[in-house]
């Protein structure tokens, strides 16, 4: 069946902490929370004013504190981009102890992505390859822990489908996956239902956006993403088409996770969306367990 998630990053702009976004979820019938990974320290965390989970924190702690909450880990997003010259040796290593990190906290999911621009210096072909070593020292990692690696659509090479298809086959592993992003996929230009057609097989866990008429109708085609819907999930641009995607969930059978990423305000704009999602949802669950 499909069950609904969220990311934290609903409530950076709350100052919450990450225990208060669990408590929003245990609040409004919500099993499943997804994070961002902090590698260091930073004063805003430590002062429980930023929702995200850091390397030094105990994950086996976090595992049972969000068990106590009837929550567990969908994924936590690792996602430094590793197109950027950083990439190979700053990213490689952040998703590697990230994966440790998870592994012990429950999760078997990480988010990974490329950068919004296409490295200076490069062609795209150098590019490719260069993502393509670090993607594979990677998996070598990913596959001892059985940890699902999801790309996820958010930059230069990961919104355009010609691309994100020779990187999805960077390894041959089945767990090297696809984190499918509706709000990224449209602001960038692309069509999120052909984009969610073309690799139905390869989605593992799915991050749904709206976007505002304003938004899409300023921006749409010069962003590669954003970072959460900043209209309630349903009253945007974009409604037809998560609608639509859901739908070719139902049709291959999605079990899995899709993750709420919208602007919460402290509560009522996510949890507006969380209605117009339940109710997608609901329906497209109806229509499995007759299939």
């Amino acid at each position: 069946m499909i069950e609904i998630g969220f990311h934290t990053d609903a409530f950076n702009s709350a100052y919450w902490s990450f225990e208060q976004a669990l408590e929003w979820a245990h609040k409004n019938d919500v099993h499943w929370i997804e994070c961002g990974m902090i590698d260091g320290v930073s004063w805003i965390h430590g002062l429980g004013y930023q929702p995200h989970v850091a390397m030094w924190e105990d994950p086996l702690m976090w595992k049972e504190k969000a068990a106590s909450y009837g929550v567990r880990f969908s994924q936590i997003d690792a996602a430094f981009p590793l197109s950027l010259p950083q990439g190979a040796s700053l990213g490689v290593e952040y998703i590697l102890r990230t994966i440790r990190w998870a592994h012990i906290a429950g999760c078997d999911h990480i988010d990974t992505t490329d950068d919004r621009f296409a490295p200076k210096g490069l062609t795209n072909d150098q590019a490719l390859e260069a993502m393509k070593r670090s993607y594979a020292q990677v998996m070598e990692v990913a596959e001892r822990y059985k940890m699902i690696i999801d790309i996820e659509p958010h930059g230069f090479y990961t919104t355009k489908p010609e691309f994100m298809e020779k990187m999805l086959a960077f390894v041959d592993s089945p767990y090297l996956r696809m984190n499918m992003d509706t709000g990224n996929t449209f602001i960038a230009g692309q069509d999120p239902v052909a984009f969610l057609q073309k690799f139905k097989h390869k989605v593992s866990h799915v991050h749904i956006k709206d976007v505002s008429d304003s938004l899409a109708a300023s921006l749409r085609g010069e962003l590669t993403g954003i970072a959460v819907s900043q209209c309630a999930i349903g009253d945007g641009v974009n409604a037809d088409n998560i609608r639509k995607c859901i739908d070719i969930l139902v049709d291959i059978k999605y079990e899995g996770v899709v993750s709420l990423e919208c602007e919460g305000q402290g509560g009522p704009l996510i949890e507006k969306s969380l209605a117009f999602v339940r109710e997608l949802v609901d329906d497209a669950n109806k229509r499995l367990a007759v299939g």
